[in-house]
């Protein structure tokens, strides 16, 4: 199981690193770091190549992370989907229709089953997990929501992302280049 035929999504910080990217085969890419002035210019360019902006919102520079932010990002900006750690920001993610990405920062237990109760509450539309280098975590939070998973955070190598998608992740995201190159020849 892959997202939209894509078990990497690139996850890129930089201007240089979307340019690099526009004659790729990747139709999704993660957007990481940004500027509020910016991001309309950043989607419009990806979607003029044919390629679709998943935004990771928490990390916009200049915008307080909040609902009426993802209300503006949604109705103004449009990218194809929002990713956050905030519940509010997934609610009005889907009322707008966008694809909703829950990012979890499973560090211990606790933090695990605290998750569980957020995503009952939330039903995002997708998972990010991290690290994304825990197959049984990854496998466990699938079983347990229904939900698919993106993993991320110290995906390092193709054995890390090939274990990660055997555990059921639906797609990698990851900022390394290297791993872009291997999966965009597959």
């Amino acid at each position: 199981m892959s997202f939209h035929h894509q078990s990497i999504l690139p996850a890129i910080r930089k201007m240089k690193d979307l340019e690099k990217l526009l004659d790729s085969p990747f139709s999704y890419i993660v957007l990481l770091d940004s500027h509020i002035g910016q991001l309309k210019n950043i989607v419009d360019l990806a979607r003029a190549n044919g390629k679709k902006i998943l935004l990771h919102v928490d990390l916009v520079e200049g915008l307080k992370n909040d609902e009426y932010a993802a209300e503006y990002i949604c109705q103004h900006v449009r990218p194809e989907g929002l990713i956050s750690t905030r519940s509010v920001v997934i609610a009005k993610t889907k009322q707008n229709g966008l694809l909703a990405i829950q990012r979890l920062f499973l560090l211990d237990s606790s933090a695990l089953e605290k998750s569980y109760t957020l995503l009952e509450r939330t039903q995002p539309d997708y998972i990010e997990v991290l690290p994304g280098v825990m197959p049984h975590i990854i496998k466990e939070v699938g079983e347990r929501t229904g939900i698919p998973i993106f993993a991320g955070g110290l995906i390092r190598s193709i054995s890390d992302v090939e274990n990660a998608l055997q555990a059921g992740a639906a797609a990698v995201t990851t900022s390394h280049q290297d791993l872009w190159k291997h999966y965009s020849d597959k």
